[in-house]
């Protein structure tokens, strides 16, 4: 059997067919998947059509569609011929599609049919082609060329491990949408050694719910599963409850990777409300041995939701709140963290389940050096600087922004604040752009104080920022949740709401100056009505508010 180099996406494709051919590998929830076999089929014939557009090896080739069977075909295609792949998440607004397609001087799209009248409207000289990717037809017909499901590659192509696999557009929290280039090494090297935290089986059923133009569900959701010969389930759907829960039945899925807000909904709208519903059940929920005995049987009830055979479920993309990574660990749920960057394709340490401590996201990914560059004196904080083979080539077009956060010596400056323990636990403090210096030079960590106002009653998410030299507590409540504490009262409801949002206010301010340093105690509550902008992986794009 011959080996190919697995440090290339050609290569992860070429030896997992050779050794899964006739295993599942991507499906719609509820429909038959294909196998790695049909997936090489496709990709060749999509390799044969971006030849005959004209694609060479380092023309750039956009990605904009919603997770499906055939973003993976796509995406393998271009890496293939050693094109670079510009994914996009499907819910970028036109500016910003247009301001991708310019700075990449992307030559062909390919975007699914809702999306593609986004694409049309941009006039680029560069963009030559759209594809539609439910069907791999080309969006116009002038050009006479139609994709040929059996068609093969007419060349063959030398894509080396060094080369630029990627460009991934992300504004992040903090503005400006830089272009982030990782080669083929950066991405199935992070996939490879992922597998120390979870290994991989060809039985074993991923259900995808976050973007795969993210890098986080792109290398842990696409790349990896493919290095074990695994299946992946997609949604036709947004993951709301009411298409999330029959999936979770049909697929009983071994594997699932998630951002903070996902299990946090859950334990808040789920869990805790079950414990509060009655008097007798909310009192004994506050005495610990009680609470730990609960917190199991809800862990047995909430693994029967998640289809009963979930061995790992994965969270990354933000910090997670500390009373539910507390439940997670008593409910013994098979919960693991991980931390990263796009910049590091994404991961940089990690956890086993079963190896968690409350609130680190663990050690560092095998051949990764993290180290804290500066600590404390006292505190032994400091920003997390990485290096590695997956630390990225560096922002496209950009030299300055890249010098910025890479050393001449190859240490990627994270931005994150952090510490390590003594057993090499890596302990994120929060954003070093987000910390805010009170009135004596001391650190303030607003992650740490959102965290405490998560937890308080009817709130969904929060943000505190600093004004005037005051903290400031942004929130927004869940109003449908005390709007029902009115539904038969005889005054109008909106006027009881408000009324209830200022006592809301001023309880959760004193709720959460009790439970902070008195550096920490918020000043100011006030109320958001809508829902915070959020970036792929749900976190708060901070640089809006502050």
């Amino acid at each position: 059997m011959k080996k190919y180099n697995t440090l290339t996406l050609p290569g992860i494709l070429q030896n997992s067919v050779s050794k899964f051919s006739e295993s599942p590998a991507y499906a719609f929830v509820g429909e038959k998947p294909m196998t790695y076999k049909e997936v090489s089929k496709n990709v060749d014939a999509v390799l044969a059509l971006l030849e005959k557009l004209d694609v060479k090896p380092g023309n750039k080739v956009g990605l904009l569609a919603a997770n499906m069977p055939q973003w993976g075909i796509a995406y393998f295609a271009i890496a293939s011929m050693g094109a670079v792949v510009v994914p996009m998440l499907p819910d970028f607004s036109k500016v910003e599609i247009s301001n991708v397609i310019e700075h990449s001087e992307m030559v062909v799209m390919i975007a699914s049919n809702g999306l593609i009248p986004k694409v049309s409207m941009v006039e680029n000289k560069n963009l030559k082609h759209i594809i539609s990717i439910e069907d791999f037809n080309l969006n116009d017909s002038e050009s006479g060329i139609k994709f040929d499901s059996e068609a093969v590659p007419a060349a063959k192509y030398d894509v080396k491990d060094s080369d630029m696999a990627t460009i991934i557009y992300t504004s992040g929290t903090t503005g400006k949408s830089k272009g982030v280039m990782l080669t083929h090494k950066n991405i199935c090297f992070t996939a490879d050694k992922s597998r120390t935290f979870q290994p991989v089986v060809t039985s074993d059923r991923f259900l995808s719910v976050l973007p795969l133009s993210h890098t986080y569900e792109n290398t842990l959701g696409l790349i990896l599963p493919m290095l074990g010969g695994a299946c992946v389930y997609y949604l036709q759907k947004p993951p709301t409850p009411a298409i999330l829960l029959p999936a979770l039945k049909l697929v009983r899925p071994t594997i699932m990777l998630t951002v903070p807000l996902i299990i946090e909904k859950i334990y808040r709208n789920k869990v805790l409300p079950a414990f509060n519903d009655k008097m007798a059940t909310r009192l004994l929920y506050k005495v610990p041995a009680l609470r730990k005995k609960f917190n199991l049987l809800a862990g047995k009830k909430l693994m029967r939701t998640f289809g009963g055979e979930l061995k790992f479920f994965g969270i990354g993309g933000a910090k997670l709140n500390k009373e539910v990574e507390q439940f997670l660990i008593e409910a013994k749920f098979p919960y693991a963290i991980g931390y990263g960057l796009t910049e590091t394709s994404p991961l940089l340490a990690g956890v086993k389940v079963g190896s968690t401590k409350l609130q680190s996201t663990g050690l560092a990914l095998e051949g990764v050096q993290l180290k804290i560059n500066k600590p404390g004196k006292y505190t032994g904080e400091g920003e997390i600087w990485a290096k590695g083979p997956n630390v990225m080539l560096g922002y496209y077009k950009e030299p300055g922004l890249t010098k910025e956060v890479l050393t001449d010596d190859g240490w990627f400056k994270t931005g994150d604040l952090g510490l390590f323990d003594e057993n090499n636990y890596l302990f994120i403090r929060g954003r070093s752009k987000n910390v805010i210096i009170g009135a004596s030079g001391e650190n303030i960590f607003p992650e740490d104080i959102e965290s405490v106002i998560n937890n308080f009653k009817h709130v969904v998410e929060s943000l505190v920022i600093q004004q005037k030299g005051k903290l400031v507590a942004m929130v927004h409540f869940n109003r449908e949740e005390i709007e029902q504490q009115f539904q038969h009262a005889k005054e109008e409801v909106s006027h009881l709401v408000d009324n209830k949002y200022d006592e809301l206010k001023k309880e959760l301010r004193e709720y959460v100056n009790e439970k902070v340093n008195k550096f920490s105690k918020i000043q100011i509550v006030e109320t958001m009505h809508e829902e915070f902008q959020k970036t792929a992986t749900k976190k708060i794009k901070r640089f809006i508010y502050a």
